[in-house]
């Protein structure tokens, strides 16, 4: 059995006050073309069914993980409710 690291469950509004590095959290391709994937269906499954997904994050002090509806995917952003957005590059896992 393997540790999983830990993430700290945060509110999606204290999501503003966060800040963001410019590099990939992801150093695998494949991983990355899965993210995507996932991100597309979270999508289609919050606009379909308003359900909500847990994103896995990391911004500049630690990793963090979100429970919401995505609102929009953009090539480098995920868009939740309210405008606020997490950049699809600090975006480890999603699920669903």
């Amino acid at each position: 059995m393997t540790a999983t690291p830990t993430y700290e469950l945060i509110e999606k509004e204290k999501l503003e006050g966060l800040k963001f590095p410019s590099h990939e959290v992801l150093k695998d391709h494949e991983k990355i073309v899965d993210r995507r994937r996932e991100l597309d269906r979270a999508l289609t499954l919050g606009n379909l069914e308003h359900s909500k997904i847990k994103i896995y994050f990391e911004d500049d002090q630690s990793k963090k993980v979100v429970e919401t509806t995505v609102w929009g995917v953009t090539d480098k952003r995920v868009i939740l409710k309210q405008g606020l957005v997490i950049p699809i590059h600090r975006v480890h896992s999603i699920k669903i």
